[in-house]
């Protein structure tokens, strides 16, 4: 079932949902398993699986030169979103990427998901490599996820890169794209942001999953600009609870969020590693309640693996 379908058959009644990755190389799915259990209890309508793309090194050879090397850490999302599907009966949803995808390469990836009747997609640019200043793209590739999202949406309609294909079936996948409320890293302003988000919307995406926020203001500004530039698609708030004191500099760094002061000193003043995780719970339970009383359809989590801390916060809030 599709995301939209989802929201409009809950009838008003809040939906939870969360994100996993895929295990590290070498290990197995009962990872995921396990990480998916306990949340079970609480009906995810669906469940979001990243994708990882390939990256790669150079390694000193004895003779001085360098040999690049692949390196693909987190592989398996196609077979874990069949495996969810089987042994959950609960919609996964592939994240899919412009890097590291041609454009062959990502019509391939979405004949597959359609095979094994997935019915949603996130359509994602994709960062850089760690070798790369900024992002760019395969050789024959998309460079942009509003171009990804057009191919997507070409397949709905039966267009196929080869031109000359006879008969083709037409896919039916919901795109899902991101949203930033903070702006995205690369974006001159927010406004700019917005701009490019009208487009990927009028591309074909049919609703939107943000960015992790830890301020609700700047998500109800970010809806209601989005609003006022004629976007009405749902858009669903990321949220993501602290659980290490390391978290404090690691996400403004990396993602380039603000956290609250008031987060931040009851984080610093937490004297345990459980009282961290605990600020960061119930932090994230306050958010959540005011959302769904502001009347948000669906909350969405970013789990990173880590039910414990994911199951709290739903058990107090749904």
């Amino acid at each position: 079932m599709k995301v939209t379908e989802h929201i409009t058959q809950a009838n008003g009644k809040p939906l939870f949902s969360f994100e996993i990755l895929p295990p590290l190389k070498g290990q197995n799915i009962q990872s995921i398993f396990d990480s998916i259990d306990p949340l079970i209890e609480f009906k995810p309508p669906f469940i979001d699986v990243t994708y990882h793309r390939e990256e790669y090194e150079y390694k000193e050879l004895p003779s001085g030169l360098l040999q690049k090397r692949i390196v693909k850490k987190r592989p398996g999302t196609v077979g874990i979103c069949a495996a969810i599907q089987n042994k959950y009966q609960v919609d996964a949803i592939p994240h899919i990427l412009c890097g590291g995808f041609s454009k062959e390469d990502t019509e391939n990836f979405l004949i597959d998901m359609d095979f094994l009747g997935i019915d949603n997609v996130v359509a994602l640019r994709g960062d850089a490599v760690k070798s790369e200043t900024y992002f760019k793209a395969e050789k024959e590739g998309n460079q942009y996820a509003s171009e990804l999202v057009t191919q997507i949406a070409n397949l709905n309609n039966g267009i196929y890169l080869d031109e000359e294909l006879q008969n083709s079936c037409c896919t039916n996948f919901c795109i899902g794209v991101a949203g930033y409320p903070e702006k995205h890293m690369e974006a001159p302003s927010l406004d700019s942001d917005i701009h490019f988000l009208k487009q990927k919307i009028k591309n074909g995406a049919t609703y939107i999953i943000t960015q992790m926020f830890f301020d609700n203001q700047k998500f109800f500004d970010f809806v209601a600009k989005c609003r006022a530039e004629g976007i009405t698609v749902p858009i669903i708030p990321g949220l993501k609870p602290i659980a290490t004191k390391k978290q404090l500099n690691l996400i403004p760094h990396r993602f380039k969020v603000d956290l609250p002061d008031e987060l931040i000193m009851e984080v610093v003043r937490a004297s345990t590693s459980e009282a961290v995780k605990q600020v960061g719970i119930e932090w994230c339970i306050e958010q959540s309640k005011e959302l769904i009383k502001a009347g948000i359809p669906i909350l969405h989590y970013y789990s990173m693996g880590k039910a414990a801390n994911i199951k709290a916060i739903a058990k107090a809030v749904f």
